[in-house]
Protein backbone atom coordinates (compact mmCIF):
# COMPACT_ATOMS: atom_id res chain seq x y z
CA UNK A 1 0.00 0.00 0.00
CA UNK A 2 1.07 3.60 -0.35
CA UNK A 3 1.98 5.86 2.55
CA UNK A 4 -1.02 8.11 1.99
CA UNK A 5 -3.44 5.19 1.93
CA UNK A 6 -1.88 3.87 5.13
CA UNK A 7 -2.35 7.29 6.72
CA UNK A 8 -5.98 7.45 5.63
CA UNK A 9 -6.65 3.97 6.99
CA UNK A 10 -5.07 4.96 10.32
CA UNK A 11 -7.23 8.10 10.49
CA UNK A 12 -10.40 6.13 9.78
CA UNK A 13 -9.48 3.31 12.18
CA UNK A 14 -8.87 5.80 15.00
CA UNK A 15 -12.46 7.10 14.93
CA UNK A 16 -14.58 5.48 12.19
CA UNK A 17 -17.66 7.66 12.73
CA UNK A 18 -15.87 10.97 13.16
CA UNK A 19 -16.36 13.79 10.68
CA UNK A 20 -12.78 13.42 9.50
CA UNK A 21 -13.08 9.66 8.93
CA UNK A 22 -16.29 10.10 6.97
CA UNK A 23 -14.70 12.91 4.94
CA UNK A 24 -11.71 10.73 4.05
CA UNK A 25 -14.07 7.89 3.16
CA UNK A 26 -16.19 10.16 0.96
CA UNK A 27 -13.07 11.45 -0.78
CA UNK A 28 -11.77 7.94 -1.45
CA UNK A 29 -15.19 6.85 -2.68
CA UNK A 30 -15.44 9.71 -5.15
CA UNK A 31 -11.85 9.42 -6.36
CA UNK A 32 -12.51 5.94 -7.67
CA UNK A 33 -15.27 7.15 -10.02
CA UNK A 34 -13.39 9.09 -12.67
CA UNK A 35 -16.19 8.75 -15.22
CA UNK A 36 -18.39 10.74 -12.85
CA UNK A 37 -15.68 13.39 -12.58
CA UNK A 38 -14.54 12.51 -9.05
CA UNK A 39 -17.11 14.91 -7.65
CA UNK A 40 -16.36 15.85 -4.06
CA UNK A 41 -17.85 18.68 -2.03
CA UNK A 42 -14.73 20.71 -1.26
CA UNK A 43 -16.41 22.43 1.69
CA UNK A 44 -16.11 19.06 3.50
CA UNK A 45 -12.36 19.72 3.74
CA UNK A 46 -13.28 22.12 6.55
CA UNK A 47 -14.06 19.03 8.67
CA UNK A 48 -10.35 18.17 8.56
CA UNK A 49 -7.50 19.67 10.53
CA UNK A 50 -4.73 21.38 8.54
CA UNK A 51 -2.61 18.23 8.87
CA UNK A 52 -5.49 16.02 7.72
CA UNK A 53 -6.09 18.32 4.74
CA UNK A 54 -2.50 17.69 3.68
CA UNK A 55 -3.27 13.96 3.65
CA UNK A 56 -6.42 14.64 1.60
CA UNK A 57 -4.39 16.68 -0.90
CA UNK A 58 -1.94 13.77 -1.18
CA UNK A 59 -4.90 11.47 -1.91
CA UNK A 60 -5.92 13.79 -4.73
CA UNK A 61 -2.34 13.77 -6.03
CA UNK A 62 -2.38 9.96 -5.88
CA UNK A 63 -5.48 10.01 -8.09
CA UNK A 64 -3.82 12.46 -10.50
CA UNK A 65 -0.92 10.01 -10.82
CA UNK A 66 -3.31 7.13 -11.56
CA UNK A 67 -3.00 5.54 -8.13
CA UNK A 68 -6.77 5.33 -7.60
CA UNK A 69 -6.87 1.92 -9.24
CA UNK A 70 -4.97 -1.30 -8.85
CA UNK A 71 -4.36 -3.74 -6.03
CA UNK A 72 -3.20 -1.25 -3.37
CA UNK A 73 -6.15 1.08 -3.95
CA UNK A 74 -8.68 -1.76 -4.01
CA UNK A 75 -7.29 -3.29 -0.81
CA UNK A 76 -7.28 0.08 0.97
CA UNK A 77 -10.81 0.91 -0.17
CA UNK A 78 -12.09 -2.49 0.97
CA UNK A 79 -10.49 -1.92 4.38
CA UNK A 80 -12.07 1.54 4.56
CA UNK A 81 -15.46 -0.01 3.79
CA UNK A 82 -14.98 -2.53 6.61
CA UNK A 83 -13.89 0.12 9.13
CA UNK A 84 -16.79 2.44 8.35
CA UNK A 85 -19.35 -0.38 8.48
CA UNK A 86 -17.97 -1.81 11.73
CA UNK A 87 -17.69 1.69 13.22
Amino acid sequence: MTDVLDEVLAQIAAAPHSASALTFYALASTLQFEQAGCLFKLAKLRDLSPEQRQVAYRMIELMAEGGNAGAAWIAAKQRMDELIRAG
